[in-house]
């Protein structure tokens, strides 16, 4: 028999990853069948269960590759002396997560916005998902405020707050921004550039004006 490259393996997967994906975007993760996925994706059971056990664990890809993918943009730039600004550099990752995404859409509208907010809903009751999640936040979480390190020693933030406390706010202003666009539609993420130069502006007087 012909031996099947590694590239194709890897599309097939991605195939795979993509459908899933979709069809999850589409119809939720409850109400999305594994024969859902294969009619999505066009290939036989055997097919799809070389690569995925089940529902379960194409869920769980998923969630790794996008984290993954955070994890990746944050570290790379932890690696400049010093960093990009807060405002530019979490909007750079989100515009760099979301353009990768921008192929998965229903109604030609975009979709992951959606499928991200679906699985935090899905961590109440999967645990397995949820301790993924733990970890790959803890990941970015940890990137962050390497980051914030590098921000202090510059002289670019006050140096008596915890990295960790900044690490937290800057995941929850663009987690918050995800969940916004799964509610109301999509937005640049410059937008969210944008509000957080403008706060980043306030001096630590002005309450006291």
């Amino acid at each position: 028999m012909a031996r099947v490259s590694q590239a194709h393996l890897d599309a097939r997967r991605r195939q795979i990853l993509d459908g899933a994906a979709l069809c999850f975007a589409r119809n939720g993760f409850h109400a999305t069948s594994m024969q859902d996925v294969l009619k999505e994706v066009d290939l036989s059971a055997g097919a799809v269960y070389r690569y995925f056990s089940g529902k379960d664990e194409l869920i769980g890809a998923i969630v790794a590759e996008v984290l993954g993918q955070v994890r990746e943009a944050f570290e790379e730039a932890a690696r400049s002396t010093p960093p990009p600004p807060p405002d530019r550099l979490v909007a750079s990752v989100l515009g760099r997560v979301l353009a990768a995404k921008e192929s998965l859409t229903v109604d030609g509208r975009p979709a992951f916005p959606g499928l991200v907010v679906q699985v935090w809903a899905e961590t109440i009751r999967n645990e397995e998902l949820s301790a993924l999640l733990r970890e790959g936040y803890g990941a970015v979480r940890g990137a962050w405020a390497r980051i914030v390190g590098e921000y202090q020693d510059a002289g670019m933030m006050r140096a008596d707050v915890p990295p960790e406390q900044v690490a937290r706010t800057m995941m929850a202003a663009a987690m918050g921004f995800i969940a916004q666009q799964a509610m109301f539609g999509p937005a640049p993420a410059d937008d969210l550039a944008a509000g957080l130069r403008a706060l980043m502006s306030m001096g630590d007087d002005t309450g006291t004006r």
